[in-house]
């Protein structure tokens, strides 16, 4: 077996089933589950009508390169989402099996895990994702603290130089998961100038990037950033996103990479062995979903008004903000009295309200877990039970603060 197997940590839902063993949460409270972030809003009629009128690709094997059809309508979507003035279909395009999948494979294949301890920077909370492909590609994850002090934000400039010197990999989350913090223009240029000295890859996880609030202050992607700093060639840089969040079809596994193109070739070889192209029914269906953006404007002002309704009554009596954009709360618990863990079982057993403990996100690095002491809410479900829930929160933060 692959001796990194072992490394692997629990999934953080692994965890959570084992927080809430022996919990029988009162009848009279209907569940309502916030802990992961699943889209739970109709999957526009217009997407399964075209999945199912391509039923018939069923009957033909799918190219890892995708369609032209695809391709074309993601570059497409990139200029006009991002100004960039071209994207090659071709070259700097390919579709992928949904954003989890890529950004698990696309360590294997640009980490040379022979060398010497390899490196691959994490954010701290994290999609687990990126830590499982650091250790099955070879290298060790560095975590960078996203601390309420530096508004969550990760200070590339606390890595030391020798450490720098290993790495290989850079994830970045933006808009993150969980805090829903949006990278700057100038943190993005400190990336690209080390990017540069250190000649290390940036892979920017941008799925939650078409969930916001000020339509006059888009999240900014890094290959918008990258034209925007005078790097059109994306060099060292490939965005992954999706259309689970943005089209709500997290069950069509679709999503796309795209930037360096000689990175990309190179990714292309990698995915051709393998053996993940996507069914040509879901490449059509796909392709109408990002020549569309009614449905995804629909989809931000239900989430708006969850959070405009939600955001005050947890704010009362946890300390939360709006974030910059997604569908979590990033909230604090731990002024109440309770851990993470316990505020979530607690909540669990007496509520019947599922949320996530921050350090099930989270790794201790430079002497702390970052996670600890927050839950993260997704705000995913229907509005009337979002507001339900955070009713049920409310209560149950009010006789914690009662209590203490």
């Amino acid at each position: 077996m692959n001796p990194h197997l072992q490394e692997l940590h629990p999934y953080p839902f692994e965890k959570l089933r084992t927080l809430f063993e022996g919990i029988v949460p009162p009848a009279e409270y209907a569940p309502i589950r916030l802990s992961i972030g699943e889209p739970q809003h109709a999957t526009p009629a217009f997407i399964r009508e075209t999945l199912i009128d391509n039923l018939g690709g069923l009957a033909n094997y799918p190219t890892t390169q995708g369609s032209e059809q695809l391709r074309q309508s993601i570059a497409g979507w990139l200029e006009r989402r991002y100004g960039l003035p071209s994207v090659n279909a071709g070259t700097q395009v390919l579709p992928v099996n949904g954003s989890r999948e890529a950004l698990f494979a696309f360590a294997q294949c640009v980490v040379d895990g022979s060398k010497p301890g390899a490196l691959v920077v994490c954010p701290n909370p994290f999609y687990q994702i990126y830590e499982g492909a650091a250790y099955l590609a070879g290298a060790q994850p560095y975590f960078i603290n996203n601390l309420p002090d530096d508004n969550f934000g990760s200070n590339f400039d606390a890595i030391p130089e020798a450490d720098w010197q290993r790495v290989q990999l850079v994830y970045v989350c933006s808009p993150g998961n969980p805090t829903g913090r949006v990278l700057s223009l100038e943190e993005w240029k400190r990336l690209f100038e080390l990017s540069d000295r250190y000649n290390f890859v940036i892979a920017a996880d941008e799925c939650y990037s078409e969930i916001y609030f000020d339509d006059d202050n888009l999240p900014i992607g890094g290959l918008e950033a990258a034209h925007r700093l005078g790097r059109s060639d994306f060099r060292n840089v490939v965005m992954f996103s999706s259309l689970s969040k943005r089209s709500n079809v997290p069950g069509m596994r679709s999503g796309f990479v795209a930037g360096d193109a000689a990175i990309l070739k190179r990714f292309l070889l990698y995915r051709t062995y393998h053996g993940c192209a996507m069914s040509p029914s879901v490449q059509a269906a796909s392709a109408a979903a990002w020549n569309d953006e009614a449905h995804v404007a629909e989809n931000r002002r239900q989430y708006r008004e969850k959070f405009d309704h939600i955001t005050p009554l947890i704010a009362a009596h946890l300390d939360v903000e709006r974030p910059d954009a997604g569908f979590y709360l990033w909230s604090r618990v731990d002024k109440l009295g309770l851990s993470d863990t316990e505020f979530a079982r607690r909540l669990q057993a007496e509520y019947n309200v599922t949320v996530l403990p921050g350090s099930y996100l989270a790794r201790e690095a430079h002497g702390v877990n970052p996670g600890a002491g927050f839950v993260r809410i997704a705000l995913v479900a229907e509005l009337a039970e979002c507001i339900e829930a955070a009713t049920r929160v409310a209560t149950f933060a009010q006789r914690l603060s009662n209590n203490s």
